[in-house]
């Protein structure tokens, strides 16, 4: 699933960020489109914390794999 992220405008001096998640289907004449399946709206700020955490995650799951792999 891919994602548009695009600047909203602020919400009480809060700057905000759209976040619309696509995915791939296919059309009538099979073509591939994409469609927007749903969208949040949320403080850039709260947005920037969670994908920090989520590279923190990522990351130490690199070094279990790793470990496994010996």
């Amino acid at each position: 699933m891919a994602k548009v992220i695009a600047e909203k405008a602020e919400d009480a001096g809060v700057k905000q960020v759209e976040i619309k998640h696509t995915k791939v289907m296919k059309d009538a004449e099979g073509k591939d489109v994409t469609v927007v399946d749903w969208v949040e709206q949320r403080p850039v700020d709260e947005m920037i914390a969670d994908a920090e955490a989520r590279v923190t995650e990522l990351k130490a799951d690199i070094v279990e794999y790793k470990k496994i792999k010996g």
